[in-house]
């Protein structure tokens, strides 16, 4: 009998810049196409900046290991460019809504 692993779910949390919604306008069209890369492949399922105050974000993937979303972190010209300030992926354990 062979046993399927089921994808298991990452929270990718940025922590951002003072005045990043101005600041991210030069580099947002190319974190966007690596955005809608990952989620035309079926890694990155949802993503966005919080709001009241816009001080983070949130980018939730799905994958074998967090490696789908280091990935997405170490190409991410926001990143590279100094905008996040912080980052961190944790494991998410989904139990209502999984497939």
């Amino acid at each position: 009998m062979v046993f399927k692993l089921k994808a298991m779910y990452y929270i990718l949390f940025y922590k951002t810049v003072e005045n990043y919604v101005e600041r991210r306008a030069p580099f947002r069209e190319e974190h966007l196409k690596l955005a809608q890369q990952a989620h035309q492949s079926g890694t990155l399922i949802l993503g966005g900046a919080l709001a009241d105050p816009v001080d983070g974000a949130v980018l939730l993937f799905k994958g074998d290991s967090p490696k789908v979303a280091e990935d997405f972190v170490h190409h991410d010209p926001y990143v590279k460019n100094g905008l996040i300030t912080e980052w961190n992926i944790r494991t998410w354990n989904v139990v209502i809504g999984n497939e």
